[in-house]
């Protein structure tokens, strides 16, 4: 299934019931990288459970006897995951892990095939060595356990709830047009953002909330939910035409006041140089916590 393995080594497509061993992975290499694992198992579970998602198809894992050491992940158009367990590394799995994604990349007709790694890491190391080339620059933004957060006062007539089971397409509509300003992504399906949000194992109503201007329009949202002791904002977007109103940064406190209301110690989100968001996070508090490297090539 996969050439180029050290001798001793097998693989295999992954199964549902793998995404603990991939978390745990994964977790050890970001305890090296980063100095504390980020990914939950939530977030495998939430990824591996969208409708147009074959985990059999776009994965595969490498053993060691019965222990799953590395895994390759063809998540998406050019979206690429992988990780090996930090005493495997050095022995040429990862590349092989990469030349078998490439491969599964082609066939599906991608144009090109990427994967976003810790600044200086092995794995950043690897794919410069295997002709990636850095595309853009991506950030870790965290507000420290204690840190102030200053009040956001919403301008008259808007306000902030809960979003119900009636505002989900509305919520859809208004991240996708948003995110879709970026002309490098797809636009995600209505099943495989529910699956991600709303449907995300431990999903509460708290984790999305849907900003409404004075005429009761939604105009905005946020995806907040917890991630070990941290509040994690996964999504947050502003319709085009109610920006520069301070309604995104009133969003984000929102954010952090719930997350640390059910228990969040720290929060933190991530964002890249295409969004151009940086200066709003840091301007309520954030710091940057690592910073990461989108490497791709072409297909």
């Amino acid at each position: 299934m996969i050439a180029g393995l050290p001798d001793g080594l097998t693989a295999r497509p992954l199964t549902l019931d793998d995404a603990p061993a991939v978390h745990a992975v994964v977790a050890a290499e970001e305890v090296v990288d980063l100095g504390a694992a980020e990914l939950t198992l939530e977030d495998v579970q939430a990824d591996w459970a969208r409708p147009s998602y074959d985990v059999a198809a776009s994965t595969v894992g490498v053993l060691d006897g019965a222990d799953l050491v590395a895994y390759g992940d063809l998540s998406g158009p050019g979206i690429a995951y992988a990780a090996v367990l930090p005493s495997y590394q050095g022995r040429g799995i990862g590349t092989a892990i990469a030349r078998w994604l490439q491969a599964r990349g082609r066939e599906r007709g991608y144009a090109s095939i990427g994967a976003q790694v810790p600044e200086g890491s092995a794995a950043d190391r690897l794919l410069a060595d295997l002709g990636y080339a850095a595309r853009w620059t991506a950030w870790d933004l965290e507000l420290p356990p204690g840190a102030e957060v200053a009040a956001r006062p919403l301008p008259t007539g808007y306000a902030i709830r809960d979003a119900s089971e009636a505002d989900r397409v509305a919520v859809w509509t208004l991240v996708e047009d948003a995110f879709g300003e970026w002309a490098d992504r797809e636009r995600t399906t209505f099943e495989d953002f529910g699956a991600r949000v709303w449907g995300r194992p431990g999903s509460a109503p708290w984790n999305l909330r849907l900003l409404l201007d004075p005429a009761g329009e939604p105009v905005g949202a946020v995806h907040v939910h917890l991630a070990g002791d941290a509040g994690y904002v996964a999504r947050l977007a502003v319709r085009p035409d109610h920006r520069g109103r301070g309604l995104a940064p009133a969003l984000l406190v929102d954010a952090f006041v719930l997350a640390r209301a059910y228990g969040a110690e720290r929060c933190y989100l991530s964002t890249d140089t295409r969004s151009g968001a940086r200066g709003l996070y840091e301007r309520v508090g954030m710091v940057v916590a690592s910073t990461w490297v989108h490497r791709a090539m072409n297909l």
